[in-house]
């Protein structure tokens, strides 16, 4: 059993920061990429920031240099600073992981349940 599991979400003013957390859990031997991911209503997943085991990252356009992406390895947790936060930042935010459970298996990929960011006056 492997779990990721966000939190950090709620509702902040526009201009507002969050941060938000993704812990994996259970029997996990290597975590590769993750990612967080946003979904706001009635528009299609989108991949907000990424960064690998190594620590290089990548962002979506919308969100270059308001937010942040970064991972302790040793607590197998994730992260992502959110600063100058918008309306239009409003979604929930997936977690997603690519986790390697043993010595003998393979790697495939995780989600988490999903935090809600709201930013709204």
């Amino acid at each position: 059993q492997v779990q990721l599991v966000e939190s950090g979400g709620g509702l902040v003013q526009p201009g507002g920061s969050l941060r938000l957390s993704c812990a994996a859990s259970g029997s996990i031997f290597s975590i590769y990429g993750m990612g967080w991911y946003r979904q706001a209503p009635g528009k299609q997943r989108e991949l907000v920031a990424a960064i690998t085991s190594g620590g290089s990252t990548n962002y979506a356009d919308s969100v270059k240099g308001r937010f942040t992406i970064s991972r302790d390895n040793a607590k197998n947790t994730m992260y992502l600073q959110m600063n100058s936060l918008k309306p239009e930042d409003t979604a929930v935010y997936y977690c997603n992981a690519d986790i390697r459970r043993g010595v003998v298996a393979g790697t495939r990929d995780y989600w988490g349940q999903g935090t809600q960011v709201t930013v709204s006056s």
